[in-house]
């Protein structure tokens, strides 16, 4: 996997001189919206998890590369099933000087679980039978089965623990804290440790930077990055992806994560032609990923017409890639065949809408989509991101490897349109099966019943890109996409 993974390079632009980020404030543009600031609950955006991960703690977290790190919780321990998951929570306080108690951070986590229910992030941790106190500073989970990525999971922004005043205010537990400054930023700032009830730790005012944060569309987050004004630019996305190579940067470098997740068109409405699982598959055969795929003109980047990554961990490689044999001709035929049945028993088709974000990416996809649907027979017309429409481009990246990352985003409780309670079924069965065997069985069986229901579209895996400038640290590449704040507001030793 990593070999493969590796191959997918952008462009590499080498700074010739260093940025703000060698001293003082660290300025960091995300692309995004300032609404990030007060989003709550546990259905966030992308930058409201940005937002989330830097001022709210979890049992545990992630570190620049994606790895996990001790957080509320220093210690843990997993017992020989698997099926129990002990922490012990760190000395120090809650906001309001309170010690951190087991007693008050397992109610806080039952209460983000619970909120989490009626999401894939909630189908997730389903397996989850219970969270008991031990002693003052110990907390169990206790699963119906074994839950490899769990760590993972409690690693989420939407599993912090969300501490409320006196006055029923939310509060964050740190480790930084955010306030107003100049032309619109945020400026983040480490929180001291003596502040949280911890020892004071030598070096940390020589140490620790703001960072100052700006939201903005991508051409201004570029713009600003090329002017010097940022050092790191996140949450670049395949509709933005294009900027990185057209706006002449000549002070950069493009940084390509190497995550995997699901790219492609759901069915969001099954009126007419769309109700028939057939005619949904006429669409997929008739998409030309690789032609897609090579006007972004990105090494290594594949198509796929799968559900499930391969480089899932759990993946069997029983379920290959569709209709292999055919050729794209032999597809383009079956489906306009499908097309022109329809027709010919005197039913309408009118112009479907895919919904879209705006970029110019997300206008090299529609482009693509339009000649290879026409060439069936189908029209199509591109609607605003967040109007309902016929079909809607999908583009997130996977929160785990695993192939119940990929089955759960399709799942019933999720996709109401289209979806198949026969895969959901299987899920259920593989999340209680203690056999890691039987458990992968399952889900190749459910991938199987999924992809047969055609409600999603799989067009190749997602993209998702940043720019660093030279000489930045807290910064890594990592298979999640994932990048938070605290790691950027180290100076190293």
């Amino acid at each position: 996997m990593a070999g493969r993974l590796a191959s997918i390079a952008l462009i590499s632009l080498l700074l010739a001189s260093c940025g703000k980020g060698q001293d003082g404030t660290l300025g960091v543009a995300v692309i995004g919206d300032a609404a990030a600031l007060k989003e709550r609950g546990t259905r966030l955006s992308p930058s409201a998890q940005l937002v989330r991960a830097a001022t709210y703690e979890g049992l545990v977290g992630f570190d620049e590369r994606g790895r996990v790190v001790p957080s509320l919780a220093d210690r843990w321990i997993v017992t020989d099933n698997g099926q129990s998951y002990i922490f012990r929570l760190r000395d120090g306080t809650w906001p309001d000087g309170k010690r951190i108690s087991a007693d008050a951070a397992a109610t806080l986590l039952r209460k983000a679980i619970t909120g989490l229910k009626g999401t894939a992030l909630g189908l997730d941790l389903a397996a989850i039978d219970e969270v008991r106190v031990m002693a003052d500073r110990v907390i169990e989970i206790d699963l119906a089965a074994p839950v490899p990525e769990l760590l993972i999971l409690l690693a989420q922004p939407e599993l912090a623990l969300n501490w409320q005043n006196g006055k029923g205010q939310a509060v964050g537990t740190g480790p930084m804290a955010f306030a107003a400054g100049d032309a619109g930023a945020q400026v983040f700032t480490l929180i001291p440790p003596e502040k949280r009830g911890l020892p004071q730790q030598a070096g940390f005012a020589s140490r620790a930077r703001a960072v100052s944060l700006t939201f903005a569309k991508a051409a201004r987050a570029v713009a600003q990055f090329d002017a010097g004004d940022v050092d790191v630019v996140l949450g670049g996305r395949i509709d933005t992806v294009p900027l990185a190579g057209r706006i002449g940067l000549t002070r950069g470098n493009v940084q390509l994560d190497p995550v995997t997740g699901l790219f492609g068109l759901v069915v969001t409405r099954t009126e007419g032609f769309l109700g028939a699982a057939a005619n949904r598959e006429a669409l997929a055969m008739a998409i030309d990923r690789d032609t897609l795929l090579g006007s972004f003109n990105i090494g290594g980047w594949l198509p796929t017409t799968r559900i499930v990554s391969p480089d899932a961990e759990d993946d069997l490689g029983t379920i290959g890639e569709r209709w292999q044999g055919m050729s794209l001709e032999e597809r383009h035929i079956q489906a306009e065949a499908r097309v022109k049945a329809w027709r010919d028993a005197g039913r309408a088709l009118p112009t479907m809408n895919i919904s879209m974000p705006d970029g110019a990416g997300s206008t090299l996809v529609f482009d693509a989509l339009r000649r290879d649907f026409a060439r069936i027979g189908i029209a199509v017309r591109r609607i605003p991101e967040n109007d309902r429409g016929d079909l809607r481009l999908v583009d997130v990246a996977a929160r785990y490897g695993r192939a119940t990352w990929f089955l759960n985003q399709l799942s019933c409780t999720v996709q109401k349109a289209v979806c198949s309670p026969a895969g959901d079924e299987r899920v259920a069965e593989a999340r209680r099966a203690l056999d890691p065997a039987a458990r992968a069985a399952l889900l190749a069986e459910a991938e199987a019943e999924i992809t047969a229901a055609n409600g999603f579209i799989p067009i190749a895996r997602p993209l998702r890109w940043s720019l660093l400038r030279s000489g930045t640290t807290g910064f890594a590449q990592n298979p999640w996409g994932w990048h938070p704040l605290p790691p950027m507001a180290w100076l190293p030793r």
